[in-house]
């Protein structure tokens, strides 16, 4: 089994993109050309990282630099490198949320999710290529391509590091005018919900609290709370569709109490009778 050191190494290189930050409700913001670094050295028993910023038509930043040899328990990596870093406890007075990130084919694809006092206060998407290499960016997300029947293969890490749980999913999408519909069916674990499209945002509901869903470019996609409340379990999710027929999810769970209980990587494929 490899180690959460050798899976951060996966995410080794210079990596040119941007961060673009959006609205609680899907507004475009600003965008932000960036460099981030991330360089082993001492045979990789440590990571010198650096983020350049951009801002156009304004002075740089200084360069922030990072080195570290060791991983915060806040932190998890699955084995092709995508990972999720965030609050491990929840707290309504204090700036909350979390990073979550995927590689593939040469690009990764971040996201930060950011609550002030309980409200989704800020998401920022973070598209980057690793520098030399030529991979399009993918269109941005529409419902469309989400819709038929999804099968999951999902691993669960723990934050006590405890052996890894592996699992199946089946996620169906229909859509009926601007109402979506949901079914996710996991184990004995079963929920369905409905939601209204407007523009690039859903708003679903029949869960343990409502949740919105972002259309994001690059086919990526945020799906959260707009407002947490206390004594309830909650997630938050992002996906990244890497094709008509695959996409991937990663899944920050946290129970009543607002701690941090799990985080899941989903890797599905449409079934060939929804192509």
């Amino acid at each position: 089994m490899r180690s959460q050191w050798q899976n951060l190494l996966e995410n080794l290189g210079i990596w040119d993109g941007s961060f673009t930050q959006f609205s609680p409700l899907g507004i475009l913001e600003k965008d932000i050309p960036t460099v981030v670094t991330l360089e082993g050295k001492n045979n990789n028993q440590t990571v010198y990282q650096t983020v350049q910023r951009f801002p156009p038509g304004e002075t740089p930043p200084p360069l922030l630099e990072l080195e570290y040899s060791s991983l915060h328990r806040n932190i998890l990596f699955f084995d092709n490198g995508a990972f999720s870093q965030g609050s491990a406890h929840y707290n309504p007075v204090a700036t909350f949320g979390g990073e979550f990130g995927f590689i593939h084919q040469q690009r990764r694809l971040r996201f930060v999710i950011l609550y002030k006092n309980g409200y989704l206060d800020q998401i920022t998407l973070i598209r980057e290529q690793l520098r030399g290499t030529t991979v399009p960016e993918r269109p941005p997300l529409t419902v469309d391509p989400l819709l038929g029947t999804w099968q999951g293969e999902v691993v669960t890490l723990y934050p006590d590091l405890r052996p890894p749980d592996y699992s199946k999913s089946t996620l169906s999408v229909s859509r009926e005018g601007n109402q979506i519909y949901q079914t996710l069916k996991s184990g004995e674990f079963s929920l369905t919900s409905k939601a209204i499209l407007e523009g690039s945002r859903l708003e679903f509901s029949g869960g343990y609290q409502p949740v919105q869903v972002l259309l994001l470019p690059d086919g990526g996609s945020t799906t959260s709370p707009v407002k947490l409340e206390s004594g309830k379990p909650f997630f938050l999710e992002v996906g990244w569709l890497l094709s008509e027929s695959d996409r991937l999810r990663l899944i920050r769970r946290y129970d009543r109490q607002g701690a941090w209980q799990s985080l899941s990587l989903v890797t599905e494929r449409k079934t060939p009778s929804s192509l």
